[in-house]
């Protein structure tokens, strides 16, 4: 486990990178050379005993995190928690889902025992767990196996433990003052967003306003050869005040199940 936050999200902000070369250019298109607040990462896994939700929670909860919401994603056959810092409310949300593997149909099951019959007993307990990548070989075969029945187990079989997003806080860009116009300066620049749902997930009504890239590419090393894939992506997102006056700090099932496209391959 890592000792102080920091530490562990600056590991995890150099992986991510790797996956997502954009995330620095809008950084620098947004940010103007300020520097950003990051509202939220987020983490796949399957609610395997060896690799659950709790596992990776547990990285966080020794460092003073809380679990807060719960979240439920019947198509998509996910559950997920959202944790927030105890004490610090300018430190990242968290935010795990895992694949509900009873769920989904033998083949997807066979192909995902055999994953992680692969993974060491010891590697969840380890610091560098969420950001270690992919402790399996699976075939590009079997890959397209679960392509065709689930994205999101595709996509973790494919890159592994990770955090799959980092999230602007657009609250706290100076330069802009809605969603909007975040979206059109990323358009302007170029860049493809999700248009699942809209481009805008939510609204001020949900008290939460999201939108995304679609993820970056990068080249997945299968056991029977190479392919290029949807990587990571970057999600933007505005909150707003509740009737006490305090900022909203959970999550709006219905639009995270669209942030969840941005990483599709189709």
């Amino acid at each position: 486990m890592h000792s102080s936050l920091n530490e562990l999200f600056d590991a995890l902000w150099q992986d991510y990178l790797v996956l997502t070369p954009s995330a620095l250019e809008i950084h620098r298109l947004l940010g103007e050379g300020e520097a950003i607040l990051n509202d939220h990462v987020a983490f796949r896994t399957f609610n395997h005993p060896k690799v659950g939700l709790d596992k990776l929670a547990a990285h966080f909860l020794v460092l003073g995190y809380e679990q807060k919401g719960e979240y439920h994603f019947e198509a998509k056959k996910l559950y997920a928690r959202h944790f927030e810092h105890k004490t610090d409310p300018l430190a990242p949300k968290v935010f795990i889902s895992e694949l509900l593997l009873e769920q989904c149909s033998p083949e997807l099951q066979a192909i995902v025992v055999g994953m992680l019959e692969q993974v060491d007993e010891r590697l969840t307990g380890q610091s560098n767990f969420l950001y270690s990548g992919t402790p399996w070989q699976v075939s590009y075969q079997d890959y397209q196996a679960l392509l065709e029945e689930s994205e999101y187990a595709a996509w973790l079989a494919a890159y592994g433990f990770r955090a799959n997003h980092f999230t602007v806080s657009v609250n706290e860009l100076s330069g802009f003052d809605s969603l909007e116009e975040v979206n059109s300066a990323l358009k302007n620049a170029g860049y493809r967003l999700n248009t699942s749902g809209g481009e805008i997930k939510g609204s001020p009504e949900v008290l939460l306003e999201q939108s995304s890239t679609m993820a970056d590419t990068a080249i997945v090393e299968f056991s029977d050869g190479k392919a290029e894939l949807p990587s990571c992506f970057y999600e933007f997102a505005l909150r707003y005040a509740k009737p006490d006056g305090s900022l909203y700090t959970g999550f709006v099932a219905a639009s995270a199940d669209k942030i969840f496209e941005s990483t599709n391959v189709r």
